[in-house]
């Protein structure tokens, strides 16, 4: 699978409300797992003060990623292939 980001903005959310849309891209990355479409939340970086938020996803394509945010209703300005370059 390739990682993908998810870019948002999301000025004024509250922590709240940021961390509700963070369990509905987890739940729904599973129910899509479980129904046959792989693909898995990774991790969110959020910038309060920018409202920039960015989430990477595991999939095989772009479109599966943007399935997944439209289906959990989560706003994003686009979905671009990334690196994840967590250390081992």
């Amino acid at each position: 699978m390739t990682v993908y980001m998810a870019e948002r903005n999301l000025k004024g959310i509250s922590m709240d409300d940021l961390a509700a849309a963070q369990r509905r891209a987890i739940d729904t990355a599973r129910q899509m797992s479980e129904q046959g479409t792989q693909v898995r939340y990774i991790r969110s970086m959020f910038v309060p003060d920018e409202g920039r938020c960015e989430c990477l996803f595991a999939a095989d394509d772009a479109e599966t990623v943007r399935a997944l945010n439209d289906k959990a209703g989560l706003p994003y300005t686009r979905v671009v292939e990334a690196m994840d370059l967590t250390p081992p």
